[in-house]
């Protein structure tokens, strides 16, 4: 029985942007996630890693309002977007239509272009979604979780299906635009160098808990080339399972 579902964060200053205590999901009687707890706060970068079903994306639902199968308390500010690792881009409507879908009050088409422009995609406003690249699909759908003004923006492995390149864009752009807007984000990634170049902070999910926080006290922008970086890249690798002598070899 949940003792308290998905409330709106209060907004005073220094509150936490999102607040999770004693949080449960069961599927079919296994706790996917066991009295989890976390909070984030505003205007912060958190990364969160852990192997495949851990948890992590059900988390990010939660979070996103998307499942409310769950007891605990769960506090999120009340304007917040999501962008998933498949852009769900609608392939009938143009891309700026797409940045508009779900938002209330009939918004003009202004709103979307000034979205896509920060994203770098206003040329590509009256395309078609088929015609983009996947670089230019996921820009779109970033778009669309900019153009709802997030207190909290949701990030579920979102530059997973984009080759070496495109990524190293994306992931540039992410930063560039969460130090723009300020507001905070949650990044789930497979991605031990993507978090750490992009987090303030680094955490590490496992057996539906959060088992190990890392703070990434580097300056922006950060060089994967800096010792300290290879050191906490290391680290974070070793609580994830991975034999990093084996993999230098």
């Amino acid at each position: 029985m949940a003792t308290d579902v998905h409330r709106p964060v209060t907004t005073r200053r220094n509150a936490p942007a999102v607040r999770v205590e004693g949080l449960t999901r069961s599927f079919d009687g296994r706790a996917v996630i066991d009295d989890l707890r976390l909070d984030v706060r505003q205007g912060e970068f958190v990364a969160l890693l852990g192997r495949s079903g851990c948890g992590k994306s059900t988390l990010l639902r939660i979070l996103a309002g998307l499942d409310r199968d769950i007891e605990g308390t769960v506090l999120v500010p009340r304007r917040k977007a999501v962008a998933f690792q498949s852009p769900r881009l609608m392939p009938w409507k143009k891309v700026w239509r797409n940045v508009l879908l779900g938002l209330p009050g009939k918004p003009g088409r202004p709103v979307a272009d000034q979205a896509l422009e920060e994203v770098g995609l206003g040329h590509r406003a009256d395309a078609w979604p088929k015609t983009l690249s996947g670089g230019e699909a996921q820009r779109a759908s970033l778009a669309r979780a900019l153009v709802r003004e997030p207190d909290l923006l949701l990030l579920d492995e979102p530059f997973g299906a984009l080759d070496a390149l495109t990524r190293i864009k994306a992931q540039r752009l992410v930063g560039e635009l969460w130090q723009r807007r300020g507001c905070a984000v949650l990044l789930v990634t497979h991605d031990v160098e993507e978090a750490v170049l992009l987090a303030d902070r680094v955490l590490v999910m496992d057996d539906g808990v959060i088992a190990h926080e890392q703070h990434i006290d580097l300056d922006r922008p950060r060089d994967i080339t800096d010792p300290r970086f290879a050191e906490l890249r290391a680290g974070l690798l070793e609580r994830l399972g991975v034999d990093t002598a084996a993999e230098a070899a």
